[in-house]
C-alpha cells in the first residue's frame, strides 16, 4: 500500500438479508486530507463508515488502515487499530451527566494512565483549540447545538488520533452556525494535519472544505476526485445529484 494512503478499501461488499448495501466499494483515502463521502439518503454512507472502525464486518473485501487489513484482525488487535480513530457523532453524543471538561477528558481517563492534572490540562487545551475556553464547567444542557459540536470535536481530538470520522457534523444547525463549524473543521485539520473522513448531506458546505469528494451510488463509488473535478463529472448520476443539491456553478451539467 502507498505510504501516503491512510485507508484503502478493496472490493467491499455488505448485505443485510436480501438488501445489497455495499456492492464492491473501492476507495483510497490519503493521509492529511479531508475526504467527504456523499450520496443519497439510505445509500450506505453510514454503513461504510461503521466498517472503517469494525463496528460492522464485511461479507467480502478488505479494509487497510496504515497497511494493515483490519478485516483479518481479532478483537484485541482491532482495539489497537481503533486507537488511531476519533469520532464526531451526528448529535455530538455528549454525556448529559458530565460537565464539558469531563466529556472531553473521558477518553483519556478511560484509555490512558496520565495524571489527572495532565488530563485536565489537555482537555482545556483542546477546548481552547475549538474556541471554548472557559466553558469547561458548563453542562451540555447549557450549550447551543453548535457548542455541543465543538465539544464533540475537542473530545475527538483529545487522544491525538490519526484519523477522525465525522457523521453529519452540521446536522440540525442553522446555516450561519453550520459555516462556523465547517470553518472550524477546516482550521483544525490544517493545524493538526489529521486525516478527516466526513459523511454529510450538506453538499454545499462539504464542497467548501473537502480536498477530495467520493460519491456513493448503488453501493459503489462512482466518482472520486477534487471538488472541482467532481463538478465536471460526465457521469449522469453525479450530474443529476449535483443539480438537485444546487452546487454553485453547476446548472444542468454545465459549469
Amino acid at each position: 500500500m502507498d505510504k501516503d494512503t491512510a485507508i484503502k478499501i478493496v472490493d467491499l461488499y455488505k448485505n443485510f438479508g436480501s438488501q445489497n448495501v455495499l456492492n464492491g466499494i473501492n476507495l483510497e483515502i490519503k493521509h492529511g486530507e479531508i475526504t467527504v463521502i456523499i450520496g443519497k439518503s439510505g445509500g450506505g454512507k453510514s454503513v461504510l463508515m461503521k466498517h472503517l472502525i469494525s463496528l460492522l464486518k464485511p461479507d467480502m473485501g478488505e479494509i487497510w488502515i496504515d497497511g494493515v487489513d483490519i478485516t483479518k484482525l481479532k478483537e484485541r488487535e482491532l482495539n489497537e487499530v481503533r486507537k488511531k480513530f476519533g469520532m464526531l457523532f451526528q448529535e455530538a453524543a455528549l454525556f448529559d451527566s458530565m460537565n464539558v471538561i469531563d466529556n472531553v477528558a473521558f477518553p483519556l481517563r478511560e484509555h490512558t494512565k496520565l495524571p489527572e492534572k495532565e488530563i485536565i490540562r489537555l482537555a482545556e487545551e483542546k477546548l481552547k483549540n475549538v474556541g471554548l475556553s472557559g466553558f469547561g464547567y458548563k453542562m451540555p444542557s447549557e450549550l447551543s447545538g453548535g457548542m455541543k459540536k465543538r465539544v464533540g470535536l475537542a473530545r475527538a481530538l483529545i487522544n491525538d488520533p490519526d484519523i477522525i470520522l465525522f457523521d453529519e457534523p452540521t446536522s440540525a444547525l442553522d446555516p450561519i452556525i453550520s459555516l462556523t463549524i465547517l470553518d472550524l473543521i477546516k482550521e483544525t485539520q490544517e493545524r493538526f494535519k489529521k486525516t478527516y473522513v466526513i459523511i454529510s448531506h450538506d453538499i454545499l458546505g462539504m464542497f467548501r472544505i473537502a480536498h477530495k469528494v467520493a460519491m456513493l451510488y448503488n453501493g459503489k463509488i462512482i466518482e472520486y476526485g477534487t471538488p472541482e473535478n467532481v463538478k465536471k463529472s460526465e457521469n449522469e448520476e453525479v450530474k443529476e445529484f449535483l443539480k438537485a443539491t444546487g452546487i454553485p456553478g453547476f446548472v444542468g451539467g454545465v459549469l
